[in-house]
């Protein structure tokens, strides 16, 4: 099948052509035929899908067949609402828009928390058909009167799942409340978990189902290995990777913000440049950081789960687990950010004697063995012995910690489990959920409005979601 058969107006498919584009993926060649109907979509589908041009083709097509809305004054007013959790995919999001509807008379713009917000109102006023925004900043722009929704025909929710992770619940019910009731409704997420199933029942009208790349399925051009090594040697190790292979764009995962600040000033101590992005990075430090990353000016990134959500590099060749997820399911998410469009991508893990039970649980997940390779000189000590990790407040595995028993995966923050709210833990740890900050301090559900720090740098990774 090529994207000229799938009923798109010519302007469109020439912006496709324009991107090296002619095959639609699995989920853009089911969610495209079903969006230009009109109904409700519930699509199951991972970043690095093509889930973005999935919904934005279609909705562009859409659009250009169709009268803009105006309001009392005749204004031109929003017709298109798509809300995403962070400031990176709005970014992401936002360019995809602009890079296909390029040749329609449409006006789009992106809004989020973070910066002023007097140039997205002078937007607004100028006219625009698609506004791609985060939850709060939507809100605040709804609350002061800048944002009139009257004319919103379409509604998609992109990452669904990580927005209630995120705790952005109660923002959506908000923002549901304000749209007008007939409308098509497209909601996005990496799996149909029950909260998701649940938020579905109570949005969607008789929707369309389409899933594709289930959450435990690694691409098959991405070549994983696992470095075991000791507890007190990964830098080092890592440094002597980079060195030796000449490696160069890697980007590194860590558990925890300050883990993250302290590997990237050893690995600069090292010669290496290496920055860090994370949620207690300003704005523009993390604009800055993923620019020069993305240009190849910057050889190692080091981030943790929720800062690189959204983060998509065309041919990004290397990604690095200096420390594994303690989810396993964000192990399929990190390494899906290299392999992708058939071209060949690493995942290496650094594994120490703490971690093999995050690591079986991950080869669980995905259903086979990783393969382990060695490296001379450094080789983990047979003698060392597993220590508990602490994430946030929670112990997991390494036996029992001081002051009281261990706790199994899954019962601390990372699933919810641990009076945090329900969601992942991110950069310190601490769980991400409804009423809690990056920091793990009390704070309302409204994050993305100046008050979590995320990057919006834009990325051109064409129909790759």
């Amino acid at each position: 099948m090529h994207f000229d058969q799938l009923g798109l107006a010519e302007p469109i498919l020439l912006a496709v052509r324009e991107q090296g584009y002619t095959t639609p993926t699995p989920i853009q060649a089911q969610a495209i035929p079903a969006v230009l109907q009109g109904g409700d979509l519930l699509a199951a589908a991972q970043t690095g899908t093509g889930k973005t041009a999935a919904f934005t083709l279609p909705i562009l097509h859409r659009l250009s067949q169709s009268e803009q809305a105006r309001d009392a004054q005749g204004r031109v007013i929003p017709r298109v609402l798509v809300l995403v959790p962070t400031r990176e995919l709005a970014a992401q999001v936002a360019e995809s828009v602009r890079d296909y509807g390029k040749n329609l008379k449409l006006r789009s713009m992106v809004m989020y928390g973070g910066v002023g917000m007097q140039p997205q109102i002078d937007a607004l006023k100028r006219g625009v058909d698609i506004v791609v925004a985060t939850p709060g900043r939507m809100l605040d722009h709804h609350g002061q009167r800048t944002l009139n929704l009257s004319g919103i025909n379409t509604l998609v929710l992109d990452e669904a799942d990580r927005m209630l992770d995120m705790g952005f619940i109660h923002d959506i019910k908000r923002v549901l409340a304000l749209l007008p009731k007939q409308r098509q409704n497209l909601l996005f997420s990496a799996t149909f978990s029950d909260e998701i199933k649940t938020l579905a029942n109570g949005l969607l009208n008789k929707p369309a189902v389409i899933e594709v790349a289930r959450r435990n399925a690694t691409a098959t051009t991405v070549q994983q290995t696992v470095h075991p090594v000791g507890r007190e040697r990964k830098r080092e190790l890592l440094s002597h990777l980079i060195r030796e292979s000449n490696w160069y764009q890697v980007l590194v995962f860590m558990r925890t913000k300050h883990g993250a600040n302290r590997l990237a000033e050893q690995l600069n101590t090292d010669g290496i440049g290496a920055d860090a992005i994370h949620g207690n990075k300003s704005q523009g430090a993390r604009t800055r950081a993923l620019a020069s990353f993305k240009s190849g000016k910057l050889q190692v990134l080091v981030a943790t789960d929720i800062a690189a959500r959204g983060i998509d590099i065309d041919q990004l060749p290397m990604v690095v687990n200096y420390e594994l997820p303690n989810v396993p399911e964000d192990y399929v998410h990190r390494i899906g950010r290299t392999g992708r469009a058939g071209a060949e991508g690493q995942a290496i893990s650094l594994v120490c004697v703490d971690e093999l039970r995050f690591l079986r649980d991950i080869e669980t997940l995905i259903g086979k063995p990783i393969d382990r390779k060695l490296i001379a000189g450094f080789e983990p000590d047979p003698k060392e012995r597993a220590q508990p990790i602490r994430v946030g407040r929670t112990t997991i595995g390494g036996g029992k910690p001081a002051g009281g028993g261990g706790q199994r995966r899954g019962e601390g923050p990372a699933r919810g489990n641990a009076g945090h709210g329900h969601g992942r833990s991110d950069a310190s740890g601490h769980a991400h959920g409804s009423g809690r900050r990056d920091g793990g301090r009390p704070a309302p559900a409204r994050t993305d409005s100046g008050r979590r720090g995320s990057s919006s740098a834009p990325r051109r990774d064409g129909n790759r979601g």
